[in-house]
């Protein structure tokens, strides 16, 4: 093999390499954005949550009655 073919040879294997990688990336920057979008759905539910929790202790406060007996009794 000549000192051509070689690096011919070497050029070919790192453009091997760097197309693979920049698909890895691109398969990471996907998987990235999809966590993201259901981070920030988790986000929204949370705090429509913690709104409701809020409104019904709101509502427990404002009732004033004493809580009924835990069904045992």
């Amino acid at each position: 093999m000549t000192e051509i073919e070689t690096l011919n040879a070497r050029i070919d294997a790192l453009e091997t390499r760097v197309a693979f990688q920049d698909e890895t990336i691109e398969d990471l920057n996907q998987a990235i954005i999809a966590q993201w979008k259901q981070i920030e759905a988790l986000n929204r539910l949370l705090v429509q949550l913690q709104d409701r929790v809020e409104i019904g202790e709101q509502r427990a406060d404002l009732a004033g009655l004493p809580e009924p007996p835990p069904p045992h009794y």
